[in-house]
């Protein structure tokens, strides 16, 4: 299989990838939290499995092996992502928008501060403003609003998806045309 249908290949896999992302993204936001969890999970169960296997080793020897506590708390808070996802999307989206409107509202308080020394123009309000109110359409609908992302990023794996094809059709095309040119080295040889 030659470059070219690696490279498309590729492309419509994107491609499926970002029309999934438009068409569900409110499973996509609960995916990636059981992925997390399970990031999480399985260095956890790692570790709690190696002190077991290791404890079993240093008995023989007499020596004493700690307990990983941090291991049996990354299990347990993978475990915990992947039972309850949407938990953490809710949670994660309220803290999220906090942090939205309290930025916004400090970009606008330092503005109003500015303005005291100096002219602002108006035009620097808009963006702080535009940010208070994503922090409240975040607080008020969080989940609608974790969505969000997830359909631009769809929307993105299908431009990309799209372009590349272009580019890897338009580019093969010119590259077959390279190749029935003789190379000005063979010439010279012969």
């Amino acid at each position: 299989m030659n470059s070219l249908n690696y490279g498309i290949i590729s492309s419509l896999c994107a491609l499926v990838i970002g029309v999934l992302l438009v068409a569900w993204p409110d499973v996509a936001v609960t995916y990636l939290v059981i992925t997390i969890g399970a990031l999480f999970l399985i260095p956890g169960l790692f570790g709690i499995f190696s002190y077991f296997y290791v404890r079993r080793k240093m008995r023989q020897e007499n020596v004493r092996v700690i307990f990983p506590v941090v291991a049996l708390g990354s299990a347990f808070l993978g475990l915990w992502l992947i039972l309850t996802p949407a938990f953490f999307v809710t949670i994660l989206m309220y803290v999220l928008g906090v942090l939205l409107l309290l930025g916004g509202l400090n970009q606008l308080s330092g503005l109003l501060v500015a303005r005291r020394y100096f002219a602002v123009p108006l035009v620097m309000y808009f963006i702080p403003v535009l940010i208070v109110a994503s922090g409240l359409v975040v607080l008020f609908n969080p989940f609608e609003a974790a969505m969000v992302p997830f359909i631009m990023l769809g929307i993105s794996f299908i431009v990309y998806s799209l372009t590349d094809v272009v580019r890897l059709i338009r580019f093969h095309k010119k590259e077959a045309k390279i190749q029935d040119v003789t190379p000005i080295e063979e010439i010279k040889e012969d």
